[in-house]
């Protein structure tokens, strides 16, 4: 049975039509060509970096956009010309999809509330209102809290509906595109093909958006606009693997032993430390204007941890996250065990090639930890860790702590948009059951009183 989102046939109908067929082109190339011009692409090369997936997307994209237009020099519409001429050969549900589409609008809505397999609730960020719960059965196993999405949302029957033509924007680009959009407001003129009579609001175009979204995802793609990740030192996050060889003779019980006697290291079990300390006076990121995030850990104590030291098969390893760190934690295990150690071997790795390495399930963490045991830990660090944040300044809030922050109208805006960044991120790693992704951040709503933003 043919399913109601099923364009196929209305797109063989267009194609066979020579106007028609001409003026997708001229809608497809208005999508595509201002960014394209702008990053000195060309057809091939936006196929190689986006892949034929996201292709097929931006193509329902123009298509959907050019359903809902009118043409010189009589109003005429696609759509409205395909189900008068061809409609008796669709089903009445797909007849409805493709008048729904005739008569909408493409937005930006920020998600919430996700049921997988079920519905979501999304927040349209331009014209405002209640949150719309979306009847959507794919789009939820993937969808996070607070992702923000590109997106016609359309009534069929007596639910609402997703079209194909969907675009995920990073928080950076969605914050981008509202900031351009503001400034427009007012002296925007919209094309004939833009929002309907009966909006009260104008809309952007379509054509906008993904413009807003190729400026984002190609330089992302091609490695030139990567998010500035530092440690609480202020360092650039690279990752750091040194292995010391146990010098000839020497037990393995010994190098515990001094170890042992080492005030900045803290043994979780025999054969593993953290290594804790102050972050050193260095240039911590002190704004989070150019997509900068700052990285770090606490132990149960909320010291903070400068790496880890592991003992196993004569080889002493220390872990780190910079390269001053590396050198400070090799430093200090020279001067504490001198002879007993051997010249390291060290593994340098950027956050990019560590997520790219294969994990192996027999050696994941999650294999030795399960994540019932890991679970209660892991969270009751993080309500440790994010309790004092409530009572530190926060550069995102402007330097002041998110109690200060939310004592104003404004501040309190920032600081469920800072809350929401929080939330998305920890839920974008690829295990859903992995212990950050299921971390409830709701109680710091409470805590701070503005549960009612959350929305």
């Amino acid at each position: 049975m043919k399913a109601t989102n099923d364009l196929d046939q209305l797109i063989r109908f267009l194609e066979r039509d020579e106007d028609w067929a001409e003026a997708f082109g001229e809608t497809m190339s208005q999508h595509l060509t201002p960014a394209m011009d702008t990053l000195g692409l060309e057809d091939t090369t936006l196929a190689d970096l986006v892949g034929d997936h996201w292709m097929g997307i931006l193509f329902g994209c123009a298509l959907e956009d050019f359903l809902s237009a009118e043409f010189e020099p009589d109003d005429s519409n696609p759509a409205d010309d395909y189900l008068k001429r061809r409609g008796w050969t669709e089903t009445s549900s797909s007849r409805a999809y493709i008048r729904a589409i005739r008569h909408s609008v493409m937005s930006l809505y920020e998600v919430s509330e996700i049921t997988p397999g079920k519905s979501f609730l999304a927040r349209d960020l331009i014209r405002g209102g209640e949150p719309v719960s979306v009847s959507e059965r794919m789009a939820t196993q993937s969808l996070k809290p607070w992702d923000k999405l590109a997106a016609r949302l359309v009534p069929v029957g007596r639910t609402v509906v997703m079209t194909g033509g969907m675009l995920p924007f990073s928080n950076e680009a969605a914050d981008r595109l509202l900031g351009v959009l503001s400034k427009s407001r007012g002296r925007r003129k919209t094309r004939r093909g833009g929002p309907l009579a009966s909006e009260e609001t104008a809309m952007p175009s379509a054509h906008i958006f993904t413009a807003a979204w190729l400026m984002d995802v190609i330089p992302r793609a091609r490695g030139e606009r990567q998010p500035i990740v530092r440690n609480a030192d202020g360092d650039d996050i690279l990752f750091h693997d040194a292995r010391f060889p146990l010098a000839k003779g020497v037990k393995v019980k010994d190098v515990a032993a001094a170890l042992a006697r080492i005030d900045a290291l803290r043994a979780e079990n025999e054969r593993f430390w953290n290594w804790v300390g102050p972050a050193s006076p260095g240039a911590p990121l002190k704004s989070a204007s150019t997509h900068g995030v700052s990285l770090h850990a606490l132990n149960h104590d909320g010291e903070v941890v400068l790496g880890s030291i592991t003992l196993k098969s004569r080889v002493l390893s220390l872990s780190t996250n910079s390269a001053a760190r590396a050198a400070r934690g090799a430093a200090l295990l020279k001067d504490v065990l001198g002879d007993l150690i051997g010249p390291p071997t060290t593994r340098v790795r950027t956050i990019e090639q560590l997520r790219a390495e294969p994990r192996d399930a027999a050696t994941a963490p999650s294999a030795a930890i399960p994540n019932e045991v890991a679970t209660p830990v892991i969270h009751e660090l993080m309500d440790r860790q994010y309790r004092a944040v409530l009572d530190q300044a926060v550069p995102a809030l402007g330097d002041v702590t998110p109690r200060q922050a939310v004592r104003s109208a404004k501040g309190r805006a920032t600081v469920a948009s800072w809350l929401k960044d929080m939330e998305n991120h920890a839920g974008r790693g690829p295990d859903p059951t992995d212990p950050m992704a299921t971390y409830d951040f709701r109680w710091m709503w409470r805590e701070l009183g503005i549960e009612d933003l959350r929305k």
